[in-house]
């Protein structure tokens, strides 16, 4: 039987380190997914495991693609399956570790198919949005699939801002004259492996204090000097993200350097607690603190292995 050890929780908890912890006691590899690590480009922001932290497991899917790349969750879904297919052929374990939630899903579970749609729908679309803004996408949302548009305002109200996903929803509804969740849940990807899920959790202020300390070592590693040099593609999908979006604000001359740093931080926590919510959907989640002596963990899987 094959396993994949699946760690998550919310950003600066610590599941690099005990990923690499667990990689070393079953001795096999990991597979990062974090969908902000694929880029070569966002190294410091994005809180990449240091180059000891690599060398100490082999790590997949890090800083492996370009921000100038158009890389989707089934792009990597595609590609994951397959290096664990290929990393199966030699052990019965691997480490996933991930602090994206749709990301992890897709591994898991498989991602939804849907149908191919007409360029020419998708660049009304976008048009549209260009022209009317996200009010647009919300309407559309609202009016050809409102069952949805009722459950992503109540489950998980920031996707209504984000014009990447909404510009789908939409461009699905109009190119297949159907609803966008007529098409989830319909057919998942058999999974030839066993997941083990762990999660790692803290109280909110120790949470809170972690993720401070993290944006304030990002700084001192030099996160603005990185950021001012992706600051000219500041548009790219890939860019839309805490820590860089704030630092492209204070380079427009809108708001001074603390108040983007403080905002970084005040982001980064509001984002943690979103993938908390998340992750606490997933019902077989085994949840530790994230002091827990690692044996602990490694014993609890050990004790699921030997029951399976």
């Amino acid at each position: 039987m094959k396993y994949l050890i699946t760690i998550i929780g919310p950003t600066a908890i610590g599941k690099t380190s005990l990923g690499i912890a667990l990689a070393q006691h079953f001795g096999c590899e990991i597979i990062s997914c974090d969908s902000r690590q694929f880029f070569k480009e966002m190294r410091i922001g994005t809180a990449v495991p240091s180059s000891d932290e690599l060398a100490a497991a082999t790590h997949h899917f890090i800083q492996n693609k370009s921000i100038f790349e158009n890389y989707t969750v089934g792009d990597f879904e595609k590609e994951a399956i397959a290096k664990l297919d290929e990393l199966y052929q030699s052990n019965d374990f691997v480490i996933l570790v991930g602090g994206s939630g749709l990301y992890v899903d897709a591994i898991l579970k498989g991602f939804d198919a849907f149908p191919d749609i007409d360029a020419v729908v998708r660049e009304e679309v976008t048009a549209n949005y260009e022209k009317y803004g996200i009010s647009y996408l919300q309407e559309q949302l609202q009016l050809l699939d409102s069952n949805y548009f009722q459950k992503i305002s109540i489950e998980n109200p920031q996707t209504l801002q984000n014009p990447q996903r909404m510009m789908r929803f939409v461009e699905v509804c109009i190119g297949t004259g159907k609803p966008y969740s007529s098409f989830l849940n319909q057919t998942k990807n058999n999974r030839n492996f066993t997941p083990i899920v762990i999660g790692l959790e803290a109280e909110r202020t120790v949470m809170y204090d972690r993720i401070n300390q993290r944006v304030d070592i990002m700084l001192n590693e030099g996160l603005l000097t990185e950021a001012e040099q992706l600051y000219p593609h500041k548009e790219l999908n890939a860019l839309q993200t805490v820590g860089y979006r704030e630092l492209f604000t204070y380079f427009d001359g809108e708001c001074t350097l603390d108040f983007a740093i403080e905002e970084i931080k005040k982001n980064t926590r509001r984002f943690s607690k979103r993938q908390l919510t998340w992750f606490k959907r997933n019902e077989n989640a085994k949840w530790f603190d994230y002091l827990t002596d690692r044996n602990e963990i490694i014993a609890f899987i050990k004790n699921i292995i030997h029951n399976s």
